[in-house]
C-alpha cells in the first residue's frame, strides 16, 4: 500500500442465533486496488476483514464481508447486503503513514471497550482490570471466580455450628451437595442430569469408565488414541490393556502426517474404516493439550459406533472452552476436569458422562456406597440398589468444599452462557492469530529475525480458545523475557508455547498488549541468543 494518510473503519458482525447453528462462514480479507481483488488472508471464521481502497480518494475501508460457495462457485456480499448480520462500527481513525495491519492493531485498543458479544458488560470479571499482568494460561489453571471465598465460608461455617446436621441443610446439603448443582452442568456439556456425576478426579473417572466400557474379546480388542496424548490417558490406556493381559499392540495409536502437527479427521475416519472391527474402545481427547486442535467428536463418535466400536472422550480442554453436545452427538462416556476453563482450582471436581442408552445396559466394575438409591441408602441391608447410569459410577461421598468451587463457578457459566462465550472466543482468538501472523510470519519477518509459527490449526472448526505458538529460537529465552513482562503463559516441550485468551476473562486489550510485549521479549530473547552463540 502507499504511504498516505488512510480513513480506517473496523466492523463487527454478529450472526444471528440460527445461523450460528447451522454453520460457519468463510471470510477473508482483500486489498481491493483497480477494481481487481486480490487474497492476502483468509480462514474460515465468523470474524474477518474486508478492506477496499479507493485510489482516487486515498481512502482505506475495512468492513467485515462473507465468502460464499455457489455451485462450485465463489462470490463476496458486502456489508449492505447482509440482512442477517447485526453490523457494529467498532472504531474509526485517521492515521498518518502506516501499513494496514498497524492500523488493525491499534483498533485492537478500542475492541476491547466494545465487546461484540456483551459478555464484558456482564460483571463476570475473575480479575482485577487494574493489574498489569496477563494471564494466558486458563487453559492450565482457571481464575478464581469471586463467589468461591463465601460459599466455602458458607460450608465452613455450618460445619462449625451444625457438625453433622450439615447433612441435611442448606442450599448444599452434603449428602447430595453433588446433585444440586447438576443442573448448572447440563448446558456446560451438553447432556441432561441423568447422564452427568460429579465426582473424583479426571483419570480416576476415566479409570472407572474404561473398566466398564473396555470389555475385549478375541477379535475386537484395540483401544484407539491420538499419538501425542496427554501422558495421564496414555498410561491410563496402557494400565487398562495390561490389566486384560493384553500386549502394547492393543494400543492403536494415530499420528499426523510427515511434517504435520494436527490430525486429519480423513486420516482418523480412514483407520477407524479399516480396522475399526478390531477397536473395541476409541477414546479421543476433545481438544488435544499440546496443539490446540479440536477434534471432530460427532464425526468420530457416527464413525466408530458404525464400526461397532464404544466412543469416548477426555474433555479436559475442552469443557468450558467450547460448545458441547454429548447427547445429541450420541457421545457414549465421557469425563473431565474443571480446574481449567471451569475456574474451580487446582485439583477441582471433575465429571463424568454416560449416555443414557447405556443406564441400564453397562454397569460399574466397582461400586460403593453413593452408587445405591438415596431412599434405601440407609437401610443398611446391604443389598445394593444401584442408580441406573452415570450416577451408579459413583463411590464416596461428594466433597462438599470442591463442591462450592465448581457451584460458584457453574453460576458464572450459566448467567454468561457457553454460546456467547465461544462466540466472543472466536473474536478474540481470531484477533490474536491475525496480529500474530501479521507480525511475525515468515514472509514478513527479516533474514535475522524470529519467525513465530502457529501450529494450532487456523479453522475456527478445528480449535477452542488456546493457540500455540513455535518459534525459530529457542523457546526458554522467549518464555522467560515473557514472564519478566508479566505474562503468564506455559510452554511445553517439545517446542511450544501456549497462549489463551479466555473469553469469561480476557479482552481484545490483553491480546493487543501481548502482542506488544512479545514484539520485545523476542528482542530480548534475540540478544541472549546472539550473546550465547558468541560466548561458544
Amino acid at each position: 500500500m502507499n504511504d498516505h494518510s488512510m480513513n480506517t473503519t473496523l466492523y463487527c458482525m454478529l450472526e444471528n442465533d440460527r445461523t450460528l447453528k447451522l454453520g460457519l462462514g468463510l471470510w477473508e480479507i482483500q486489498y481491493m486496488n483497480n477494481n481487481r481483488s486480490m487474497v492476502a488472508y483468509h480462514e474460515p471464521a465468523w470474524f474477518g476483514l474486508h478492506q477496499t481502497l479507493n485510489s482516487s480518494h486515498n481512502q482505506c475501508t475495512l468492513k467485515l464481508c462473507k465468502r460464499k460457495e455457489h455451485q462450485g462457485r465463489y462470490y463476496t456480499e458486502t456489508t449492505e447486503q447482509m440482512k442477517k448480520f447485526e453490523v457494529r462500527e467498532v472504531a474509526s481513525l485517521t492515521n498518518n503513514p502506516g501499513s494496514l495491519g498497524e492500523e488493525v492493531a491499534e483498533l485492537g485498543e478500542t475492541l476491547g471497550a466494545v465487546d461484540p458479544t456483551g459478555i464484558l458488560a456482564v460483571d463476570l470479571s475473575l480479575v482485577n482490570k487494574d493489574e498489569e499482568a496477563i494471564y494466558f494460561l486458563g487453559n492450565s489453571l482457571g481464575l478464581q471466580p469471586k463467589m468461591v471465598k463465601t460459599y466455602l465460608e458458607e460450608e465452613l461455617d455450618k460445619w462449625a455450628k451444625m457438625g453433622a446436621y450439615g447433612h441435611d441443610v442448606g442450599k448444599r446439603p452434603w449428602i447430595i451437595g453433588d446433585e444440586t448443582i447438576l443442573g448448572l452442568m447440563t448446558d456446560t456439556v451438553g447432556a441432561n442430569e441423568k447422564e452427568i456425576a460429579l465426582m473424583n478426579g479426571l483419570i480416576v473417572n476415566l479409570h472407572l469408565l474404561l473398566l466398564s466400557f473396555f470389555k475385549p474379546t478375541p477379535k475386537r480388542y484395540k483401544i484407539l488414541l491420538e499419538a501425542k496424548a496427554f501422558p495421564s490417558d496414555h498410561y491410563a490406556i496402557e494400565s487398562q490393556l495390561q490389566l486384560h493381559g493384553l500386549i502394547e499392540k492393543s494400543m492403536r495409536l494415530i499420528k499426523p502426517r510427515e511434517g504435520e502437527e494436527a490430525l486429519r479427521l480423513e486420516d482418523i475416519l480412514e483407520v477407524i474404516e479399516n480396522e475399526g472391527d478390531s477397536i473395541a474402545v476409541i477414546l479421543f481427547s476433545g481438544l488435544h493439550f499440546y496443539t490446540g486442535q479440536l477434534f471432530n467428536m460427532p464425526a468420530i463418535t457416527k464413525a466408530g459406533q458404525a464400526k461397532g466400536c464404544l466412543v469416548g472422550f477426555d474433555l479436559a480442554h475442552a469443557v468450558g472452552n467450547v460448545e458441547l453436545h454429548l447427547h445429541e452427538w450420541g457421545v457414549d462416556f465421557a469425563c473431565w476436569c474443571s480446574y481449567k476453563y471451569l475456574n474451580t482450582g487446582a485439583g477441582g471436581l471433575a465429571g463424568a458422562f454416560v449416555h443414557e442408552k447405556h443406564a441400564y445396559t453397562i454397569k460399574p466394575a466397582l461400586v460403593g456406597w453413593f452408587g445405591h438409591e438415596l431412599s434405601t441408602r440407609f437401610k443398611m441391608d446391604n443389598k445394593l440398589q444401584l442408580i441406573p447410569g452415570v450416577n451408579g459410577f459413583r463411590i464416596s461421598n461428594p466433597p462438599i468444599l470442591l463442591v462450592c468451587s465448581l457451584h460458584a463457578s457453574l453460576e458464572i457459566f450459566r448467567q454468561a452462557t457457553m454460546k456467547a462465550l465461544r462466540r466472543k472466543s472466536v473474536l478474540l482468538t481470531g484477533y490474536l492469530q491475525y496480529m500474530i501472523k501479521h507480525n511475525f510470519s515468515q514472509d514478513k519477518a527479516e533474514t535475522k529475525k524470529t519467525v513465530v509459527n502457529i501450529i494450532t490449526p487456523s479453522c475456527i472448526e478445528d480449535r477452542g480458545c488456546q493457540l500455540t505458538l513455535t518459534f525459530s529460537i529457542p523457546i526458554k529465552y522467549i518464555f522467560q523475557e515473557l514472564e519478566k513482562r508479566g505474562v503468564v503463559c506455559d510452554k511445553r516441550d517439545p517446542n511450544g508455547i501456549r497462549v489463551a485468551p479466555v473469553p469469561l476473562y480476557n479482552s481484545f486489550h490483553d491480546v493487543y498488549k501481548f502482542i506488544n510485549l512479545l514484539i520485545s521479549a523476542l528482542d530480548s530473547a534475540e540478544t541472549k541468543v546472539a550473546e550465547f552463540s558468541i560466548a561458544t
